[in-house]
């Protein structure tokens, strides 16, 4: 990297450049939070849309599924018709997409409104970054893409906090007429900010951009679907294999192409494919941490959404602070140490947070700190890895294959935490579903006996159906004890308990086993990543970035 002595003017960040990365910022922390969101209006949504329980799924994911399909062609057209029209465009069309759920009442439809979203989206993420990376001087590069990795780190966290202010207060159609208006916004201002473009102007690579999209789409769907399917179910398996089938057909048809969608010998640059690696594991473990964190804290601790999501603030403040300290360290003296550090650290942090027995709030806050530290390292460092090893013309391909990275990382995450705590929840909570439906069957007999038919009749049928729904989930389960608590206190007192005792166990396995996957990438990344951010790179080239 270039010396800040001495710099010349145009190595400087003047008001304009500062503008650039905060309307670059503003959008994908909004594409991020819109992202995390809904987990914490769920709730409110399923039933105003009818949706069943795999239908909810879909309410969250088909954003992500997505998004992650078409950030790569995104990119590419970014850098090929300019960066700064393609995310105006991509906001205009998130605005829409942000509204059109406020009037809808069927979830076929929620759910392609959420999709549309998506595809604003997957236009405006790597847009943001190649905006930084083309319009920052070169001396400043790593702290402009530390100020938009700490944002976007925190994003998910500011999407949870403002869904839990909208719903303390309003419906949940509030949530989706807050991103339309940031949206429009976000757009205007985005007029102010200078563009660029490849100065190349090659042709646009459709089959590269069919057949990334499928890949990418059919993956994610497959990671999607398997905690509820299974992870041999037919169509999973299918989808996995026709995936990776179509990803190494695009692999193939990239290396010979003169002019590729992404050049695939990037990913040969040490560094590149390090950061690459580091910022899919770091949205892996993050994103299925949340997805357990969250409801661990509404349905054990019995915080409202707006307070599950006050309680994730330290995680904030952490990320932010250390992903400016991560980046200057990797670049001024050591990336292979940082970014190892940084996947070992955070990896104790989740471990630590299932192998604990938390019965305060105080405990829990430690462990996160533990693992934002770890995260705030790591997470700014990578991104830049990737964006200084990416050719100048291509920095829009650069961000996507970032932001596909942190896509695959949060469905993959979310997979192996949903599978492992929804088969685990299951399996440990049937004695007491069990034991509860033995205890209604009892208490029909014994009112039949008195003479209550009718009595007996209800108390009957609400018996032959407890057992699905306190082992569906955790939140159904409560529920069941909340509508029996006035009549038989303590049968619903032993549902509660039980259910809570048989969601903590999965729980703590699903951490485990993340903090887990999140050390073995420490160790590789320890092995395999350069010393040097730009050590693949020669140094004329560097210099000309």
């Amino acid at each position: 990297m270039k010396s800040t002595v001495g710099a010349s003017p145009d190595e400087r960040i003047g008001l304009r450049t500062v503008w650039l990365i905060f309307v670059a910022c503003v959008a994908v922390s909004m594409v991020i939070a819109a992202m995390a969101s809904l987990n914490t209006a769920i709730p409110d949504i399923a039933p105003a849309v009818q949706a069943n329980s795999n239908q909810v799924t879909w309410l969250i994911d088909g954003y992500t599924l997505t998004l992650a399909a078409l950030l790569l062609p995104a990119g590419a057209i970014g850098d090929r018709f300019g960066r700064r029209e393609v995310l105006i465009a991509g906001l205009i069309v998130f605005a829409i997409g942000s509204l059109l759920p406020i009037w809808v009442s069927d979830p076929t439809q929620f759910i392609a409104a959420r999709c549309l979203t998506g595809v604003g989206a997957a236009f405006v993420m790597p847009a943001t970054l190649s905006l930084i990376t083309s319009g920052v001087p070169a001396s400043k590069r790593p702290l402009a893409v530390s100020i938009w990795a700490g944002v976007a780190g925190a994003g998910g966290i500011a999407g949870f906090f403002v869904t839990g202010v909208l719903l303390e207060f309003f419906s949940w159609h509030s949530i989706f007429l807050t991103f339309a208006i940031a949206a429009a916004v976000t757009a205007v201002l985005s007029c102010t900010i200078p563009t660029s473009r490849d100065s190349t102007s090659p042709k646009f690579d459709v089959w590269g951009s069919v057949t990334s999209a499928l890949a990418v789409a059919l993956v994610v769907f497959a990671f999607i679907e398997s905690p509820h399917r299974g992870w041999f179910d037919p169509l999973t398996v299918t989808a996995f294999v026709v995936g990776i089938g179509l990803a190494a057909v695009f692999w193939y048809s990239q290396s010979r192409r003169a002019e590729p969608l992404l050049d695939v010998k990037l990913f040969g640059n040490s560094a590149f494919a390090a950061g690459s690696f580091s910022v899919m594991i770091q949205f892996m473990v993050a994103f299925g941490l949340f997805l357990v964190l969250l409801q661990y804290l509404q349905l054990v601790f019995g915080y409202s959404p707006l307070k599950s999501a006050i309680a994730l603030f330290p995680m904030v403040i952490v990320v932010m602070v250390c992903s400016l300290i991560g980046n200057w360290i990797a670049v001024k003296v050591n990336l292979r140490i940082i970014l190892s550090a940084g996947m070992l650290v955070m990896g104790v942090g989740v471990i630590l947070l299932g192998v604990i027995a938390h019965s305060e709030y105080w405990t829990v806050a430690v462990c996160l700190v533990v693992f934002a530290l770890g995260l705030g390292i790591a997470t700014a460092p990578s991104t830049t890895a990737i964006m200084v090893n990416t050719p100048a013309d291509n920095q829009g391909v650069g961000s996507a294959i970032n932001d596909t990275s942190r896509e695959l990382g949060s469905a993959i995450g979310i997979a192996i935490a949903g599978s492992l705590l929804a088969s685990g929840y299951t399996r440990d909570v049937n004695a007491t579903a069990d034991a509860a439906q033995a205890q209604l069957r009892q208490t029909a007999s014994q009112l039949e006996s008195a003479g209550q038919v009718g009595r007996a009749q209800e108390v009957a049928a609400a018996a032959d159906g407890i057992k699905e729904h306190i082992t569906n989930t955790l939140a159904e389960a409560l529920q069941v004890a909340e509508r029996l608590a006035p009549e038989q206190p303590e049968l619903a007192t032993r549902i509660a308990e039980g259910a809570k005792d048989a969601f903590i166990g999965p729980m703590n396995a699903a951490s485990i086993t993340l903090g887990a996957l999140s050390i073995a990438a420490g160790v590789i990344l320890a092995i395999f990543t350069p010393n040097r951010m730009d050590s693949d790179v020669e140094p004329e080239k560097l210099s000309d970035r």
